[in-house]
């Protein structure tokens, strides 16, 4: 997609922190983080959101399947034994302001609960 963001940060024409990259999966630091530790997690591959995803198209299960596995992965990586967390943005009212499918991994301290705002605790 032309004007998506995170598809410009994949192609590297906007800059980003990557942490994480293969075929199917680019990792990078928000640059607004709500956690100590704040990833996010984007297929290659542009996918609107959760809600576009289907049940129809295979390549969809594997590639939550991937993002999970991999979120995970980071998460020992970044040394989050104590304790992460994983969210991911629906639609408008859901806060999801990139209309590119993310998963945000959280971390680094204990994080409160949900509100309208993510927010941890020093």
């Amino acid at each position: 997609m032309q004007d998506c963001i995170f598809c410009k940060i994949i192609k590297g024409e906007i800059p980003s922190t990557c942490i994480y990259e293969d075929e199917d999966v680019f990792a990078f630091r928000d640059i607004n983080p709500a956690a100590p530790t704040h990833v996010l997690l984007v297929p290659k591959r542009h996918i609107d959101g959760a809600d576009t995803l289907s049940d129809d198209d295979p390549e969809h299960a594997a590639l939550i399947v991937k993002l999970i596995f991999t979120a995970g992965k980071l998460a020992r990586e970044l040394g989050l034994q104590d304790g992460w967390r994983l969210v991911t943005n629906v639609g408008e009212h859901g806060g999801q302001t990139v209309r590119h499918l993310h998963i945000h991994l959280l971390g680094g301290a204990a994080l409160g609960d949900f509100g309208a705002k993510l927010e941890f605790r020093k």
